[in-house]
């Protein structure tokens, strides 16, 4: 049976969760996407101010709760909500900095993987270095919801940092590694995933251009403007309800 609290998750009611969590960063986000997008969204977390909303899209139960940011918060709730609300899928619907041409302005890009400067895969005693991946079926469904809905969904590595203000590092060179875009979160949120034996997929709306000329959102725009990602990663938590329930690995 699934634990209805944890220090920073505690369940407002007896909805729960759905099987599929959608994940944006920025709680006003997530409660723009529950009252926007799902069908009689009941709320069902607010510790901290992170709101959580669960619904139905499409005939199927759904849930949206912010994460916060940064690696550390998505880190604590992603595990909350995988180890012991026996959520199976988080679809992290974030925004996220372009250091590719290939990438503009409100582009959507999936993160195949995740390369990163963070510290989080120490925990782990590991011998060697960890790949942060994406789960092959969740990016698989994105792709062919993406078709549906006629939106383009561009796939490859993203660069998850712990440091927003960084006067040293250069995005160009990760982009020389192949990383279309820099964020915050997506490589523990794929790290607790795969530890756990669990499924994970970042999908990104460009809210910055890294690259000149420079150019960014405002923030009413990031808040309210991702519609697009919002439809995709629905649709995607829609066709997830079909793959078999995945069990967590013992740590």
């Amino acid at each position: 049976m699934a634990k209805i609290e944890t220090p920073h998750i505690k369940l407002m009611n007896d909805t729960g969760f759905g099987k599929t969590v959608l994940m944006p960063g920025d709680p006003v986000r997530a409660e723009f996407t529950a009252e926007r997008f799902l069908e009689n969204p009941v709320p069902v977390n607010n510790v901290r101010g992170v709101k959580g909303y669960t619904g139905t899209y499409n005939g199927v139960k759904v849930s949206v709760m912010a994460s916060g940011m940064g690696m550390p918060s998505i880190g604590i709730y992603s595990y909350e909500l995988f180890k012991f609300f026996d959520v199976q899928n988080i679809i992290r619907i974030g925004s996220a900095g372009s250091i590719s041409p290939e990438c503009k302005l409100m582009d959507l890009v999936a993160g195949t993987g995740a390369c990163t400067d963070s510290d989080f895969a120490s925990q782990y005693g590991l011998s060697g270095t960890v790949a942060p991946v994406c789960d092959f079926d969740l990016l698989s469904l994105a792709k062919a919801a993406s078709a549906e809905k006629n939106i383009e969904l561009k796939t490859g590595s993203l660069f998850s940092t712990d440091v927003f203000y960084n006067d040293t590092r250069k995005s160009t060179d990760w982009a020389k590694m192949g990383c279309l875009a820099v964020e915050m979160e997506a490589a523990a949120l794929y790290m607790n995933a795969m530890r756990l034996g669990k499924r994970a997929l970042a999908i990104c709306t460009i809210s910055d251009l890294c690259y000149e000329p420079f150019d960014e959102l405002s923030p009413d725009e990031r808040s309210t403007g991702f519609t697009a990602m919002m439809e995709v990663a629905l649709l995607t938590a829609a066709k997830a309800e079909t793959l078999d329930d995945l069990k967590c690995r013992e740590n």
